[in-house]
Parts: C-alpha cells; sequence; structure tokens
C-alpha cells in the first residue's frame, strides 16, 4: 500500500469518529475530496479488515478493530499514569530498575521505566517487541493469555544465551508454573548478567493487562533479596490494580 494511500485510510478514520454517524461513500467523497474508485477500494479493504463496516444502507462507520484499538490505546496511556508513582516507589525501595510492560495487539513492550540506586543501568528501549520465551515479562502476558502463549511456542525460539529455553514443551510446562506461581522469572535467558522478575497487574474483569517488571543484576539477586523484592512488587501491583477497579481480595493466579 503506497503512504497516500496509507493517509487516505486515516483521513477516513478521522472523517468517521468527528462526525459520529455512519456515512455513504458520496459524503465520503466530498469531505474528503477524493476519487469514487480509489475510494470505493479503500473503504473495501477496510471493511475486510474490519477498521469501518458497511450497513445495508451502504453507509460506513467505524468498525470493531479501530474501536478496540482506541480503546487498548487510551487504557495503556492510563495505566502509564497511574502506575508512574508506584512505580517510583518501587524503585526507591528496592534499588533496582522498574518498568512497566504492557500487551498492544500481539506485541508486548515496555511503556515506562524507572531506574533504581545501582550504578549499572540497562539501556532496555521503551516500546521494542519483547520475546516471549525468554523475557520475564514476555513469559508472564504469554502464561495468561493462550493466543500469545500459540505465537510464543510455534514461533522460532532464539537462544540469546545459555540459560534461554528453546524447548516448546519445557516452555509449555513454565507457562504453567508462572501461572500457578503468580509471577515469572528469566534468570540470565534474555541478557547474560541480568534477572528479570515481573508479576502481574489485573483490570477489574480480572484480566491481565499490565506487568511490574523489576530488572536485577544477577549479583544481587540472592534468595534473599527476592523474598524482599517479589512482595514489594506485588504491592506496587495491587496499589495499581484498586485504581483499575480491581478486588485484591480476590485470587491473583
Amino acid at each position: 500500500m503506497s503512504p497516500d494511500r496509507y493517509l487516505r485510510t486515516f483521513d477516513i478514520l478521522k472523517l468517521l469518529a468527528e462526525r459520529g454517524a455512519p456515512m455513504r461513500l458520496t459524503e465520503i467523497k466530498l469531505a474528503l475530496d477524493l476519487p469514487v474508485s480509489s475510494l470505493h477500494n479503500i473503504l473495501k479493504t477496510m471493511v475486510s479488515a474490519e477498521v469501518v463496516t458497511v450497513d445495508d444502507d451502504l453507509r460506513y462507520a467505524v468498525g470493531p478493530r479501530t474501536v478496540s484499538l482506541a480503546l487498548r490505546t487510551v487504557q495503556s496511556l492510563d495505566l502509564r499514569t497511574l502506575a508512574r508513582n508506584p512505580l517510583r516507589a518501587l524503585a526507591r525501595k528496592v534499588g533496582d530498575d522498574v518498568y512497566l510492560g504492557l500487551r498492544v495487539g500481539r506485541r508486548v513492550i515496555y511503556a515506562d521505566r524507572v531506574l533504581g540506586n545501582q550504578r549499572i543501568s540497562l539501556d532496555i528501549r521503551l516500546g521494542e517487541p519483547l520475546l516471549l520465551h525468554c523475557t520475564a515479562t514476555g513469559k508472564l502476558f504469554a502464561a495468561f493469555d493462550e493466543s500469545l502463549a500459540a505465537q510464543a511456542l510455534g514461533g522460532k525460539l532464539p537462544r540469546l544465551t545459555a540459560n534461554t529455553l528453546t524447548d516448546p514443551r519445557k516452555l509449555q510446562k513454565q507457562f504453567a508454573s508462572i501461572r500457578e506461581a503468580g509471577y515469572s522469572r528469566s534468570d540470565q535467558e534474555a541478557m547474560e548478567g541480568v534477572v528479570g522478575y515481573a508479576v502481574p497487574i489485573r483490570d477489574g474483569s480480572g484480566a491481565v493487562v499490565a506487568a511490574i517488571h523489576v530488572s536485577v543484576l544477577a549479583t544481587r539477586a540472592t534468595e534473599a533479596h527476592e523474598r524482599a523484592m517479589l512482595p514489594a512488587a506485588r504491592a506496587c501491583a495491587t496499589e495499581v490494580e484498586k485504581q483499575l477497579g480491581h478486588d485484591s481480595g480476590r485470587s491473583r493466579r
């Protein structure tokens, strides 16, 4: 698809969203000054992708996929704001770098980061897709979502370190263990010298919508540090969950 065609797609979505009511092809044509043949082809593609819908009267409206993406985007932005202060408090308490993990479609990313007090800080870029089989946050989301689990188990499992798990059967068992334990751990599986921990954040429906990730230097990742850090990370997640309407009295598993 050409760049102009992409721009026209967004122009159409913007117009439909602003009007707030279904529009006929001729109305869209007049509003955007587009050729009928070109506009019809674009709309046909958008309908097939559920980006827009068309009714029996040939009126076009914003489709379910667009609405879902918009809601996820708003939710992600809200979560980042809601989690910011709890993340800061957690980083101060445990001393390690703390991240907010989010799912965006079929991707899992870090959307925010608060640095700890360690001299060595990891340069993990925000917004880059995380591998689902060797990062603590990626494994956590995959463990609690069947579609992501299938994506992880059915795709390539690159070995990044000597500790990276590349056997789908063993990884599937690990997902089950993560669901049972209620948290995920990555022991130098994505990066040498780094142990990652991830705990889920649930919304009012109980769905896992985000994760608190703590990145610990391997030299600090002792059992004593883990015993102190995990409850603090869970408390941080609970604080965010309260603002999302989740009942912390229910099981987190």
